[in-house]
This record gives structure tokens, C-alpha cells and sequence, in this order.
């Protein structure tokens, strides 16, 4: 059985994956699902928001896939997926009781006991939301511990918004704060319109005790950047997920580095000051 073989072959390398079933799958876009993931072995699986699996489809390959579900939660994990190359693709032709491998988790996550007692702010664009909502589970589960949490969200249009049956818990929460807006509108389309650093001038936000997190495509979170500076934050105030050609996840390739930083180790989660002093750009 693949089971025994794996498990033997995993007593003697440590990077061999652990076995995972796929316990419930979710539609949240037509190229976008998400996975929840329960390990055979009954492993405790315990992560930093931010962090990240290396997960294998047998027979195909594997893909650095970021944690989205609450890490107050052992018994099982969630990652959401966009179908983007070979691997994703024979990831989305799997069905519910199917096995995947997992390694990790991987990277350093956010430093959230640092985060304790001030106000959060996210900015996500697309599936830059994903690695974010594990922050979000995070602060709704430790409401306490923190000020208040403000997420702006963007999306291409109304069709690629994600975690549509999240929304109406999370606005329940009276420590959280949504906006959302697209780029392009359908006709049913009731909301804000345009990019997602327009959003940043809908409400006044305090720069004192406030973190900012960001999480998207090259591009946007440049303007954002761009934004928020103009706003009164200072670089150390301002993180950024910065996922990008990871493969090993163990820091041996070389593929993910940014001048003598490795994303999959010293990141995926960066402060933007951080960043300014690496020789390479990262945008």
C-alpha cells in the first residue's frame, strides 16, 4: 500500500509527506477552491498565520499552497487553490476522500503576539486574501488580545470574490471592519467600484499602534505601499506575504531568493523595511 511506503520511507527522510485526505472541498470561484485537509496519522498540526504546506498531487508534483483556516484548530487545516498549472489542475480533478501529501508547515508567519493590542489592518487583492484570513480567524478567536481589525478587499469583478459565505459571519463581528470593491461591476453589483487603494480613502484610519498587511500581486501591493506611506505609515509598520517561485520550501533550492534572503525561510512574511535593504527588487 502507497500508505506503508510512504511511512517507511519517511523514518529515514524527514521531507518525505505526510498523507492527508481530503475531507470537504468548496467552490468559492469557477477557477478557485478551497480544501480542507484532515492527516491520516492524526498528526497535531499546529501553524503561524502566514505560514505555508508544500502540498503533493502523486504522480504529478507539488506547490507551496499558504494555511487559511484558524490555527486554533487541530484537527484539521484549509487551503484555498487557484487553478494555475499542472499540479492545481490534478489537485481539482481530485474529489472528497482523496489523498495528498503534505510537508510543512514551512516560513515564518506573522509575528501576531507582536501584534497583540493594536489596531490590524489588511489590504488584499484577489487571492492575495486567502493567506490573510488565517489573521482574520485568528484575531476573531483572540478578540481580546487586539483593537480592532479593518480588511479591504478587492477583486477583478463580483464572480472572483472569495469566502462569499464568510462575509456575513465576519460582519458579524463587531471588532471587524469589511470593505470590498472590483474593478469591473456586473449590473447587480450594489458596491465600490475601482481599485483597492481607493478603499483606503473610505474610512479614517489611526497610524498610532496600527500594523498594515498586505497581500496581492506585485503591482498592487506597490500602490498600496504607495498609499499608506502617504497616509503617515512607516515602513516598519507595513508587512508584506511575499509567496513568490517557491519550491523546495527548506531553503536548498535557491529558486524564492531575494538578494540574501530565502522567502521560504526568512519569509514568506517580510516588514517593509526589511525588504528596502535587500539588494533586489521585489516588485
Amino acid at each position: 500500500m502507497i500508505l506503508d511506503r510512504i511511512l517507511k520511507k519517511k523514518i529515514n527522510n524527514p521531507l518525505m509527506p505526510d498523507l492527508a485526505k481530503i475531507e470537504k472541498i468548496t467552490q468559492e470561484t469557477d477557477t478557485i477552491k478551497t480544501f480542507r485537509l484532515k492527516f491520516l496519522n492524526n498528526k497535531s498540526f499546529t501553524f503561524t498565520p502566514g505560514q505555508f504546506i508544500q502540498l503533493s498531487v502523486f504522480g504529478i508534483g507539488e506547490v507551496p499552497i499558504s494555511i487559511c483556516s484558524s490555527a486554533f484548530n487541530n484537527e484539521f487545516f484549509e487551503i484555498t487553490v487557484r487553478n494555475v498549472g499542472s499540479v492545481t489542475n490534478a489537485l481539482f480533478r481530485l474529489n472528497e476522500g482523496d489523498l495528498v501529501g503534505v510537508r510543512g508547515p514551512y516560513g515564518n508567519g506573522y509575528p501576531m503576539n507582536e501584534f497583540k493590542y493594536k489596531n490590524i489592518v489588511l489590504v488584499a487583492g484577489g487571492v492575495g486574501l486567502p493567506p490573510l484570513k488565517s489573521i482574520i480567524e485568528y484575531v476573531i478567536n483572540s478578540r481580546n488580545d487586539f483593537e480592532s481589525l479593518t480588511l479591504f478587499y478587492g477583486a477583478k469583478n463580483p464572480l472572483d470574490i472569495v469566502y462569499k459565505n464568510e462575509f456575513e459571519r465576519w460582519d458579524k463581528e463587531k471588532l471587524l471592519q469589511l470593505l470590498i470593491t472590483v474593478d469591473k461591476p456586473t449590473p447587480e453589483w450594489k458596491g465600490n467600484v475601482g481599485v483597492v487603494t481607493n478603499l483606503l480613502n473610505k474610512i479614517k484610519m489611526s497610524k498610532e499602534n496600527t500594523v498594515a498587511v498586505i497581500c496581492g500581486p506585485p503591482i498592487m501591493m506597490k500602490f498600496v505601499i504607495e498609499k499608506l506611506k502617504k497616509l503617515g505609515f512607516k515602513d516598519e509598520q507595513i508587512y508584506m506575504s511575499m509567496e513568490r517561485m517557491m519550491q523546495c520550501g527548506t531553503g536548498q533550492c535557491g529558486h524564492c531568493n531575494i538578494g540574501k534572503k530565502y522567502v521560504c525561510k526568512d519569509g514568506p512574511i517580510f516588514r517593509y523595511d526589511e525588504l528596502k535593504e535587500l539588494t533586489e527588487k521585489s516588485w
